[in-house]
């Protein structure tokens, strides 16, 4: 007898099956070391000597801006170690995601964790300028930024959001600018 699935063709030679897979694409995550971060920029690390909340907030705007011209999924991770009885917590701020560490995990421990589960399927960067960190990223299949690289890429965007908004002015077409942009990108540049 003929089997009724007999002019499908087997799994093996059937081309769509193949093209199926190879089309799922991989999400980008960018994950940051949120206090490296901030202590590593000259102007947070003096924000932050004056008041932590305000680095922090500060760093999280940044970084909020920055997705929105990268259209990537960004988490920072804040060691929340050294708060007693710190349950750990995921916020969504804007566009971005904030972590807070457990009691007794730090910001590294986690992003590593997170990094070996994400890198099977995704793109992973991490941002941080501690050299150890760099090197059990790169073991776990991602990829990493330094402090300054992430600032670079950063005023780079900057740049490239503005000359598209001068672009538009030019062209008369309307154009919802945001001073924000403008404001975080003359603060790290200068």
């Amino acid at each position: 007898g003929q089997s009724p699935h007999g002019g499908l063709g087997t799994e093996r030679n059937n081309p769509l099956k193949v093209i199926t897979i190879k089309k799922e694409p991989k999400e980008e995550y960018l994950l940051v070391d949120g206090y490296n971060i901030i202590f590593s920029w000259k102007e947070l690390k003096e924000l932050a000597e004056d008041n932590l909340d305000s680095a922090r907030t500060k760093l999280m705007d940044i970084l909020s801006n920055y997705q929105g011209f990268k259209k990537i999924n960004i988490i920072i991770v804040f060691d929340a170690y050294k708060v007693k009885g710190g349950v750990g917590e995921v916020q969504d701020y804007l566009n971005i995601h904030v972590v807070y560490t457990k009691e007794a995990e730090t910001a590294d421990a986690y992003i590593e964790k997170v990094t070996h589960e994400l890198s099977r399927k995704h793109n992973v960067t991490v941002a941080t300028s501690d050299a150890l960190e760099q090197l059990i990223i790169l073991g776990h299949g991602g990829i990493r930024l330094t402090a300054n690289e992430l600032k670079e890429d950063i005023i780079d965007a900057g740049e490239q959001i503005r000359r598209d908004y001068l672009e538009k002015q030019k062209t008369g077409r309307s154009y919802i600018g945001d001073q924000f942009s403008e404001e975080i990108w003359r603060y790290l540049r200068d």
